[in-house]
Protein backbone atom coordinates (compact mmCIF):
# COMPACT_ATOMS: atom_id res chain seq x y z
CA UNK A 1 0.00 0.00 0.00
CA UNK A 2 1.57 3.40 -1.10
CA UNK A 3 3.62 4.86 2.29
CA UNK A 4 2.00 2.19 4.31
CA UNK A 5 -1.20 4.35 4.15
CA UNK A 6 -4.47 2.71 4.68
CA UNK A 7 -6.71 6.12 3.69
CA UNK A 8 -5.00 8.41 1.73
CA UNK A 9 -7.30 11.87 1.00
CA UNK A 10 -5.87 14.61 -1.56
CA UNK A 11 -7.47 17.61 -2.11
CA UNK A 12 -10.56 16.42 -1.62
CA UNK A 13 -13.76 18.44 -1.83
CA UNK A 14 -17.32 17.50 -1.96
CA UNK A 15 -20.56 19.70 -3.24
CA UNK A 16 -24.09 19.17 -2.35
CA UNK A 17 -27.12 21.16 -5.03
CA UNK A 18 -29.46 23.40 -2.52
CA UNK A 19 -32.23 24.54 -4.51
CA UNK A 20 -30.54 26.13 -7.38
CA UNK A 21 -27.07 26.75 -5.81
CA UNK A 22 -24.79 24.54 -4.11
CA UNK A 23 -23.18 23.75 -0.99
CA UNK A 24 -20.10 23.11 -0.02
CA UNK A 25 -19.34 20.94 2.85
CA UNK A 26 -16.02 19.89 2.19
CA UNK A 27 -12.81 21.97 1.38
CA UNK A 28 -9.52 20.93 0.15
CA UNK A 29 -9.66 17.87 2.41
CA UNK A 30 -5.70 16.39 2.76
CA UNK A 31 -5.20 13.45 5.49
CA UNK A 32 -3.16 10.14 5.58
CA UNK A 33 -3.77 7.42 8.22
CA UNK A 34 -2.04 4.37 9.16
CA UNK A 35 -2.64 1.08 9.93
CA UNK A 36 -3.59 0.83 13.84
CA UNK A 37 -4.77 5.00 14.01
CA UNK A 38 -6.94 5.61 17.48
CA UNK A 39 -8.08 8.98 15.86
CA UNK A 40 -11.04 11.32 15.61
CA UNK A 41 -12.31 14.02 13.42
CA UNK A 42 -13.89 16.58 15.92
CA UNK A 43 -15.74 20.04 15.05
CA UNK A 44 -19.35 21.62 15.06
CA UNK A 45 -22.56 20.42 13.71
CA UNK A 46 -22.14 20.98 9.69
CA UNK A 47 -18.56 20.83 9.98
CA UNK A 48 -18.49 17.72 7.52
CA UNK A 49 -17.47 15.40 10.02
CA UNK A 50 -19.89 12.89 9.01
CA UNK A 51 -19.73 13.88 4.94
CA UNK A 52 -15.89 12.93 5.10
CA UNK A 53 -16.84 9.34 7.25
CA UNK A 54 -19.25 8.72 4.72
CA UNK A 55 -16.63 9.29 1.88
CA UNK A 56 -14.32 7.24 3.67
CA UNK A 57 -17.12 4.37 3.68
CA UNK A 58 -17.61 4.54 0.17
CA UNK A 59 -21.30 5.81 0.53
CA UNK A 60 -20.47 8.90 -1.28
CA UNK A 61 -17.08 9.96 -3.63
CA UNK A 62 -15.64 13.52 -3.47
CA UNK A 63 -16.92 15.84 -5.86
CA UNK A 64 -13.47 16.59 -6.50
CA UNK A 65 -10.08 15.49 -5.27
CA UNK A 66 -9.38 11.37 -4.36
CA UNK A 67 -9.88 9.45 -1.37
CA UNK A 68 -7.86 6.07 -1.18
CA UNK A 69 -9.03 2.96 1.24
CA UNK A 70 -6.84 0.23 1.09
CA UNK A 71 -5.86 0.98 -2.10
CA UNK A 72 -8.77 1.45 -4.01
CA UNK A 73 -9.70 4.92 -4.87
CA UNK A 74 -13.44 5.43 -3.74
CA UNK A 75 -14.58 7.24 -7.21
CA UNK A 76 -13.27 4.35 -9.20
CA UNK A 77 -15.51 1.53 -7.68
CA UNK A 78 -18.95 -0.08 -8.45
CA UNK A 79 -21.66 0.23 -6.06
CA UNK A 80 -20.81 -3.19 -5.83
CA UNK A 81 -17.09 -2.99 -5.59
CA UNK A 82 -18.05 -0.30 -2.55
CA UNK A 83 -20.37 -2.94 -1.52
CA UNK A 84 -17.82 -5.43 -0.80
CA UNK A 85 -14.97 -3.29 0.18
CA UNK A 86 -17.93 -2.04 3.39
CA UNK A 87 -18.35 -5.57 3.69
CA UNK A 88 -15.19 -7.37 4.33
CA UNK A 89 -12.69 -4.55 5.16
CA UNK A 90 -14.89 -1.78 7.16
CA UNK A 91 -17.13 -1.34 9.91
CA UNK A 92 -19.72 1.33 11.16
CA UNK A 93 -20.79 2.08 14.53
CA UNK A 94 -23.38 4.86 14.53
CA UNK A 95 -25.11 6.78 17.72
CA UNK A 96 -27.86 5.62 16.63
CA UNK A 97 -27.53 1.75 17.14
CA UNK A 98 -29.58 0.44 14.01
CA UNK A 99 -30.18 -3.00 15.52
CA UNK A 100 -32.82 -5.24 14.45
CA UNK A 101 -35.39 -5.47 16.72
CA UNK A 102 -36.86 -8.73 15.61
CA UNK A 103 -33.87 -10.80 15.53
CA UNK A 104 -31.68 -11.71 19.18
CA UNK A 105 -28.07 -9.95 20.33
CA UNK A 106 -26.90 -13.14 18.38
CA UNK A 107 -28.71 -12.54 15.18
CA UNK A 108 -27.66 -9.28 15.00
CA UNK A 109 -23.84 -9.60 15.21
CA UNK A 110 -24.05 -12.50 12.82
CA UNK A 111 -25.41 -10.53 10.32
CA UNK A 112 -22.38 -9.34 8.16
CA UNK A 113 -20.90 -13.19 8.39
CA UNK A 114 -24.08 -14.00 6.40
CA UNK A 115 -23.82 -11.48 4.17
CA UNK A 116 -20.08 -12.88 3.38
CA UNK A 117 -21.65 -16.49 3.32
CA UNK A 118 -19.61 -17.54 6.08
CA UNK A 119 -20.19 -21.65 7.29
CA UNK A 120 -22.65 -21.27 10.10
CA UNK A 121 -20.49 -23.40 12.60
CA UNK A 122 -17.90 -20.81 11.88
CA UNK A 123 -20.17 -17.78 12.21
CA UNK A 124 -21.19 -19.17 15.60
CA UNK A 125 -17.32 -19.13 16.92
CA UNK A 126 -16.72 -15.92 15.46
CA UNK A 127 -20.31 -14.07 16.55
CA UNK A 128 -19.25 -15.47 20.36
CA UNK A 129 -15.75 -14.35 20.64
CA UNK A 130 -17.13 -10.98 19.18
CA UNK A 131 -19.74 -10.97 22.01
CA UNK A 132 -17.31 -11.91 24.71
CA UNK A 133 -14.79 -8.76 23.49
CA UNK A 134 -17.30 -6.33 24.13
CA UNK A 135 -18.85 -8.61 27.80
CA UNK A 136 -22.26 -9.61 26.21
CA UNK A 137 -21.58 -13.54 25.71
CA UNK A 138 -24.26 -14.23 28.12
CA UNK A 139 -27.01 -11.98 26.82
CA UNK A 140 -27.18 -13.05 23.13
CA UNK A 141 -30.54 -14.57 23.01
CA UNK A 142 -31.75 -11.87 24.28
CA UNK A 143 -34.17 -9.20 22.44
CA UNK A 144 -32.45 -5.41 21.75
CA UNK A 145 -35.40 -4.59 23.39
CA UNK A 146 -34.71 -6.44 26.95
CA UNK A 147 -30.90 -4.40 26.99
CA UNK A 148 -29.70 -1.55 28.11
CA UNK A 149 -28.57 1.38 25.95
CA UNK A 150 -25.30 0.80 26.78
CA UNK A 151 -25.53 -3.02 25.86
CA UNK A 152 -27.20 -1.78 22.85
CA UNK A 153 -23.86 0.34 21.90
CA UNK A 154 -21.81 -2.78 22.82
CA UNK A 155 -23.63 -5.21 20.19
CA UNK A 156 -22.96 -2.38 17.88
CA UNK A 157 -19.17 -2.40 18.33
CA UNK A 158 -19.20 -6.37 18.47
CA UNK A 159 -21.44 -6.01 14.88
CA UNK A 160 -18.57 -3.63 13.59
CA UNK A 161 -16.02 -6.15 14.90
CA UNK A 162 -17.10 -9.09 14.09
CA UNK A 163 -15.45 -9.72 10.63
CA UNK A 164 -12.28 -8.22 11.82
CA UNK A 165 -12.53 -5.22 10.04
CA UNK A 166 -9.27 -3.41 8.78
CA UNK A 167 -11.26 0.24 9.76
CA UNK A 168 -13.67 0.94 11.96
CA UNK A 169 -15.53 4.15 11.60
CA UNK A 170 -17.49 5.93 14.58
CA UNK A 171 -20.20 8.76 13.69
CA UNK A 172 -20.80 9.74 17.69
CA UNK A 173 -20.87 6.50 19.24
CA UNK A 174 -21.18 7.97 23.08
CA UNK A 175 -24.05 10.77 21.90
CA UNK A 176 -26.93 8.90 23.62
CA UNK A 177 -24.83 7.36 26.49
CA UNK A 178 -24.24 8.67 30.24
CA UNK A 179 -20.51 9.14 30.99
CA UNK A 180 -20.30 5.99 32.37
CA UNK A 181 -21.38 3.89 29.56
CA UNK A 182 -19.61 6.60 26.96
CA UNK A 183 -16.13 5.51 29.36
CA UNK A 184 -17.31 1.90 29.31
CA UNK A 185 -17.83 1.96 25.12
CA UNK A 186 -14.42 4.03 24.66
CA UNK A 187 -12.35 1.73 26.62
CA UNK A 188 -13.82 -1.50 24.31
CA UNK A 189 -12.60 0.50 21.31
CA UNK A 190 -9.21 0.89 22.57
CA UNK A 191 -8.87 -2.16 23.83
CA UNK A 192 -9.90 -3.77 20.02
CA UNK A 193 -7.50 -1.42 18.78
CA UNK A 194 -4.97 -2.32 20.81
CA UNK A 195 -4.95 -5.89 20.46
CA UNK A 196 -6.20 -5.93 16.52
CA UNK A 197 -4.45 -3.04 15.36
CA UNK A 198 -7.82 -2.01 13.80
CA UNK A 199 -7.93 1.48 12.85
CA UNK A 200 -10.93 3.55 14.47
CA UNK A 201 -11.80 7.00 13.37
CA UNK A 202 -14.47 8.81 15.16
CA UNK A 203 -16.59 11.72 14.00
CA UNK A 204 -17.88 13.18 17.60
CA UNK A 205 -17.68 16.72 19.65
CA UNK A 206 -17.63 15.04 22.54
CA UNK A 207 -15.06 15.08 25.13
CA UNK A 208 -14.91 12.12 26.74
CA UNK A 209 -14.06 10.51 23.57
CA UNK A 210 -11.23 13.33 22.77
CA UNK A 211 -9.87 12.24 25.69
CA UNK A 212 -8.68 8.80 24.41
CA UNK A 213 -7.53 9.67 21.37
CA UNK A 214 -4.11 9.51 19.82
CA UNK A 215 -4.81 11.87 17.03
CA UNK A 216 -7.26 14.67 16.81
CA UNK A 217 -8.13 16.45 13.40
CA UNK A 218 -10.09 19.70 14.01
CA UNK A 219 -13.09 20.38 10.69
CA UNK A 220 -14.14 24.11 10.62
CA UNK A 221 -16.08 25.25 7.75
CA UNK A 222 -15.45 22.16 5.84
CA UNK A 223 -11.77 22.59 6.02
CA UNK A 224 -8.97 21.35 8.09
CA UNK A 225 -7.92 24.15 10.86
CA UNK A 226 -5.80 21.94 12.63
CA UNK A 227 -4.62 18.10 12.80
CA UNK A 228 -2.96 17.24 16.22
CA UNK A 229 -1.27 14.18 17.43
CA UNK A 230 -1.43 13.58 21.23
CA UNK A 231 -0.73 11.58 24.10
CA UNK A 232 -3.99 9.88 24.86
CA UNK A 233 -4.97 10.94 28.41
CA UNK A 234 -7.16 8.34 28.86
CA UNK A 235 -5.47 4.56 29.24
CA UNK A 236 -6.83 0.83 30.31
CA UNK A 237 -6.55 0.05 33.59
Amino acid sequence: MENDNIITIHNLTKRFPVGNGEFTALKNINLEFKRGEFAGIVGPSGSGKTTLLNIIGSLDSPTEGEARVMGRRISDLSHKEAAMLRNRHIGFIFQVYNLLPVYTVFENVEFPLILQKIAASERKKMVMEALEWVGLQDMADKKPSKISGGEGQRVAIARAMVKKPVIVLADEPTANLDAANAHAIMQTMQNLNREMKTTFLFSTHDEKVMGYLDRIIHLEDGMVARDERIQSQQTLS
